[in-house]
């Protein structure tokens, strides 16, 4: 080839000067101990899968020295790979190209691969690295981001959204993260905010480091936002593949079936004696599942956030499973604002995406107090009685202890619609507990004894009031527990009853959409 022969637009010599500035901005992200957006691409997929999408898409403007033959593909990699064989969409944000910054090409590239991903039924996976909006760009800019959020929207509920964050994460980009129906960030390296340090020091003069703003602890273990929070790059990557094990490709098929290697009539006689004769000593609701599903398959979510409930992704005899569970070992289970909004997420992305529901039950209802109150805890936790409310797959409940108030009414109730209700015979379901009955039923009555006559009539008020108003027997005699069972036997129970209502079918009313309240 003549020296002087164009290439891209671009004689020889230019093309090199391109490359040798690639190449020192490739330089800049591995010794900031980053990987490339290409790098990350291909260690994310199957090897030799991935197909390239709209390669040499370039932005459109020349001023602010913004040459468009510098900046090939302007800062995103678009395309398609498998994982595990399966197919998938997949977008980078390169940081080499002005810091990954959000333009009207780059939402250009993103938006077809959503539509594209939407046409043939296939997950997004979303690679972000980036500034937020280009500046130089004003409001083309913005509306690239508007055109994404769109996108997005359309997309919920069809082909699940998976948002690894690799770096900074800004403004717009931060909006679209949120979006997606996973987040996985990276500890030490990954932030998201609205505003980042500098515009929070200029706007209330309050100095603040980026992690403290919006570092991958403040999202995994305060505002919610981050479903997983990985070691580095690599672990994110290969977090995400698992993730998607356990995920349809679209909301018309069900989870992937995963050839079990543990037997579904196992019983492990642990569960037997783990619920305390104390119902206020607490025990690890962990250990019930991770005795109950297939071992090794639990893989929670929002491990450091509202840690008085428990949720994540499991399988029961190869099958994969929603779990939801109260964790006595927090609040003793009690359902707060943050608790219910994880629930209330949670079950909403399983419905959606045909993942059938387990729920252990061990609350004593809403977590009082002026606090809670303030912050909305009717209008949260109305969240919680909505999403389950509404959800169509198949439900099976286990009430393990306490099911008090609205803990048993929304998470465990047949007139809720669950398909089974199984009951522990530790069980306890009641409107309140003994303690708080007996005050209420027969308070004044104590008040007239002595103390050491109230306090043994106390007792017998309540061991009365357990033996035939709390225990499961009384629900069952009304029809509102299915069964009584050994703890033991909670395995091979659940996969027969999911055996069983895995055909499931449910009418909706014909509407546009109900008014969950937000």
């Amino acid at each position: 080839m003549a020296s002087n022969e164009p290439i891209h637009g671009l004689d020889r010599q230019g093309k090199v000067a391109r490359q040798s500035d690639e190449a020192d901005r490739v330089q800049a992200q591995h010794v900031r101990g980053k990987l490339t957006a290409r790098e990350r691409l291909k260690e994310l997929l199957d090897p030799g899968t991935f197909y390239e999408a709209d390669p040499f898409v370039a932005h459109r403007l020349s001023d602010f020295g913004l040459d468009q033959q510098r900046y090939p593909g302007d800062g995103a990699v678009t395309g398609f790979g498998r994982i595990a064989d399966r197919s998938v969409a997949v977008f980078a944000q390169d940081f080499t190209v002005l810091g990954g910054t959000f333009s009207e090409a780059q939402s250009l590239k993103v938006c077809r691969l959503f539509d594209a991903a939407l046409a043939n039924g296939q997950p997004v996976i979303a690679l972000g690295e980036s500034g937020g909006a280009r500046i130089q760009e004003g409001v083309r800019a913005l509306a690239g981001y508007a055109d994404l959020f769109w996108h997005q929207s359309r997309a919920s509920g069809v082909i699940p959204q998976i948002s690894v964050i690799m770096g900074p994460c800004a403004g717009g980009s931060a909006f679209s993260a949120a979006l997606a129906d996973w987040v996985i960030m990276v500890g030490g390296a990954s932030y998201m905010f609205v505003t980042g340090p500098e515009v929070v020091k200029t706007v209330t003069g309050e100095q603040v480091t980026s992690e403290q703003l919006g570092g991958a602890d403040v999202h995994a273990s305060i505002s919610g936002l981050a479903h997983f929070v990985a070691a580095n790059e690599h672990q994110a990557l290969q977090l995400a593949r698992c993730l998607l094990s356990y995920l349809p490709a679209n909301n018309v098929e069900m989870p992937p079936y995963s050839e079990p290697t543990d037997v579904p009539d196992r019983r492990d006689r642990s569960l037997d004696s783990l619920v305390p004769t104390d119902p206020a000593e607490p025990y690890d609701m962990r250990a019930v599942i991770n005795c109950v599903f297939d071992a090794g398959s639990f893989l929670e979510v929002h491990a450091l956030w509202a840690r008085n409930c428990i949720v994540g992704l499991a399988r029961l005899d190869g099958h994969v499973a929603g779990v939801v569970a109260q964790q006595p070992m927090h609040l003793a289970g009690a359902i707060d604002v943050d608790a219910s909004d994880k629930m209330a997420r949670f079950v909403r992305f399983c419905d959606a995406f045909n993942i059938p529901l387990v729920t252990f039950v061990d609350s004593p209802g809403f977590l009082p107090g002026v606090g809670q109150e303030n912050r909305g805890i009717i209008r949260h936790g109305a969240k919680l009685v909505y999403a389950y409310s509404e959800a169509t797959v198949p439900k099976i409940s286990v009430v393990t202890r306490k099911a008090y108030g609205a803990a048993f009414a929304i998470m465990s109730s047949k007139l809720a619609r669950a398909d089974q209700v199984l009951a522990w015979p530790t069980a306890e379901i009641a409107v309140t507990g003994a303690e708080g009955a007996v005050n209420i039923l027969y308070g004044k009555k104590l008040a007239r004894m002595s103390e050491g006559q109230a306090q043994t009539e106390r007792a017998r008020l309540m061991s009365e009031y357990r033996q035939d108003l709390t225990g499961p027997s009384a629900a069952a005699a009304g029809g509102f527990v299915g069964d009584v069972i050994v703890p033991s036997d909670t395995r091979p129970k659940l996969i027969a009853a999911m055996s069983f209502f895995r055909s499931k079918r449910t009418y909706r009313l014909p509407k546009k959409h109900g008014t969950m309240p937000f």
